[in-house]
This record gives structure tokens, sequence and C-alpha cells, in this order.
């Protein structure tokens, strides 16, 4: 201890300790929960409104950054802790609450729909003779353009969604 620095006892010093511990267990808690919550109101499939959506991308925007600060203050925290609680459980704790706190950073710049909607490979258009993959009965989304026609089949769209594609020399999205 340097000079002038107080050492604190009893009361004061188990509501520092107190404080502590449970700041290295709900920053990252409240981390993860930041990181879940915009994917959980999110549900593509569930009724939306424009606020909503506008609450959810509000969030995402900002959860990258929040998540850093997050991870600044947790590391300061665990580097506290880590001098200050030599038990090696205490460790292990401090050493997963800042895996928690990391983690969460990394979810926060991860976009969940692009895993659960995964694009096609390598999309190829074929021609109509060609399409060995529809079948009579299915639904196509067909688009007519400058004299050129393309199909897409409804039950690849549902999955995939878009489809960029060039029709009579015109760019075009075909979604669904």
């Amino acid at each position: 201890m340097g000079p002038g620095a107080v050492r604190m006892w009893g009361p004061a010093r188990e509501s520092l300790m107190s404080k502590r511990i449970a700041a290295v267990v709900m920053l990252p808690l409240a981390m993860a929960a930041m990181v879940v919550l915009p994917v959980w109101l999110d549900r593509p499939f569930g009724t939306q409104s424009a606020r909503s959506l506008a609450a959810i991308y509000t969030m995402r925007r900002w959860i990258p950054a929040l998540s850093m600060l997050g991870l600044a203050a947790m590391t300061v925290l665990a580097v506290r802790a880590w001098r200050q609680w030599r038990h090696p459980v205490a460790r292990i704790a401090v050493a997963l609450a800042w895996a928690v706190a990391l983690a969460a950073v990394w979810f926060a710049r991860q976009n969940p729909f692009e895993r659960i909607f995964k694009p096609l490979p390598q999309p190829r258009f074929v021609a109509a003779g060609e399409a060995t993959f529809v079948e009579p009965a299915d639904l196509v989304l067909a688009v007519s353009m400058k004299g050129e026609s393309a199909a897409y089949p409804i039950r690849l769209l549902a999955y995939h969604h878009v489809v960029n594609d060039v029709v009579g020399g015109v760019p075009i999205a075909a979604t669904y």
C-alpha cells in the first residue's frame, strides 16, 4: 500500500467485496441479455410492428459498442478481482465471467438470421427444360421483362427469401 492509502476492515470491506462480486456476476449476465433481447424480439415468423422493428434495429445498432464498453468494464473488474481473490474457485469464476462477457461481444457482431437462412452457396439458373428440381405441381414466382422470362420456385424462395437476378437486362430482386 502506498502513502496515504487507507486499509478497510470490517463492514466497509465486506460491503465493497459484495458489490464487486455482484458486479462480476451481473455485468456478464446483463451483457448476454442485451445481446439476446433483440434476437428474441425479432422473430421472423411472428407478428411485428413498425415500432417494434425500429426499436430492435436501434438496439442492434448500439449493442456492439455497448458490449465493448461492457467488456472493458469487465476486464477492469476481472483484473482487480484476480489480484484480490486468491482462491482457485474464485479465480475460475472470474475467468468464466470474463469469458461470458467476451462471448457477448462476439455474438453482438453476428447476424443470427444469416445462420438460420443460409444463402445458396452457388446459385445457378437453368433453362426451364433443365429444371429437374421443380415438380409439375410446384408454384413459381414468374417475371417477364423485355421479352425475357424467369421463374423462381416458391419452395426455394420461402427459405432463402430473395434472389438477385437480371431479367431482360433489368436487375431485379425476386422475394417471397
